[in-house]
């Protein structure tokens, strides 16, 4: 057995035991022995299996799916930019989702609340997509007309920049109720995907990672420059579009669904290669997934860690870890 191996074992047993111990954390006080016994369905209180399954198993589930996708999603365009820095919001995705939920809230109180009332909880799901798509969309038509990555990284930021300035022309003109509902979703949280909602999100993620995967080899040719990749026979412009759409994709279905959550998709990638002393995404991608669902319950963990009987934003804590990751990569480089 290669030491790779034994990484990744112990990786698994990390992810394993932080699993367990989001699911058993929170601001209920529940013994152990009845928190395992309303896992497996023996509890005889309903109250103690309603917080168990229906709330903290689906939470804990929802920080897997969104650690690894914002991970998988940095690790797309950490490759296709070569940018250290780069980012799952990197394309403005994240902003636009930012501005459908604004408008939402903002316009609530407006001729669009009868559109808005029949879908209910998932109306911020929607709006978030929309914006998401939206941007998305934008970028994937000038990339096709661009043939230079860094100017489309350059104009995916600048579009985030447009996104993010028009939310906050939004939240000067919003009432207080409509401002605060908009201000709680920026805080971010992993507890809104209910088992009905479970489905889509995972399905957009499991299609994101399926995708990556077929695409390993041409995100090793990358890895050379675009000019290498070209000259070995890849068509660039179809694997950057791929690549574009793949990320935004659940990029925007994981901000849609927890609100937007930062640092995590930079940081992870670069511990993955620190980890395994490769850049091969054939072993990269796995252990970026895993990774960034290990970092992802352990900062759910910390949010749920009982001060003032509050839960911390998650958003907040996922910058905490995140923002000294950034210093020590940004150090250990010299240079970005």
């Amino acid at each position: 057995m290669n030491n790779r191996s034994v990484i990744f074992i112990l990786l698994w047993l990390l992810f394993a035991a932080a699993f367990v111990a989001d699911i058993f954390t929170g601001n209920a006080a529940i013994a152990l022995p009845d928190a395992w016994q309303a896992l497996l369905g023996g509890a005889d209180d309903p109250i103690i299996v309603e917080i168990i399954r229906n709330y903290r198993l689906p939470k804990a589930i929802t920080a897997v799916i969104a650690g690894a996708a914002l991970s998988l999603s940095g690790l797309l365009m950490q490759t296709l930019f070569r940018n250290p820095l780069a980012g799952p919001d990197v394309l403005g995705v994240s902003a636009g989702a930012g501005l459908g939920v604004a408008l939402l809230t903002m316009l609530s109180g407006t001729v669009v609340y009868p559109f808005i009332v029949p879908l209910g909880s998932m109306a911020p799901v929607v709006a978030a997509v929309a914006g998401a798509a939206g941007v998305m969309i934008l970028i994937i038509s000038v990339s096709s007309r661009i043939k230079d990555s860094i100017t489309i990284l350059v104009l995916g930021m600048i579009f985030g920049y447009v996104a993010s300035s028009l939310v906050t022309i939004l939240q000067s003109f919003a009432d207080p109720d409509s401002l605060k509902v908009f201000v709680t979703w920026t805080f971010g949280s992993l507890s809104g995907v209910t088992w009905e909602k479970m489905p889509l999100l995972s399905s957009l993620f499991l299609m994101g990672v399926i995708i990556s995967f077929l695409l390993v080899k041409a995100l090793n040719s990358l890895l050379l420059g675009e000019q290498y990749a070209a000259s070995s026979g890849l068509d660039i412009k179809r694997i950057r579009l791929l690549i574009i759409a793949i990320a935004s994709l659940i990029t925007g279905a994981v901000t849609a669904f927890t609100g937007p959550i930062a640092f995590v998709g930079v940081v992870i990638p670069h511990f993955s290669r620190a980890f395994f002393g490769t850049v091969n995404h054939k072993t990269i991608l796995p252990a970026t997934l895993l990774l960034g669902s290990i970092l992802m319950l352990v900062c759910d963990i910390v949010s749920q860690m009982p001060i003032a009987n509050r839960t911390l934003p998650i958003n907040a804590v996922t910058a905490l870890f995140g923002a000294p990751m950034i210093v020590w990569i940004v150090l250990k480089r010299k240079k970005l």
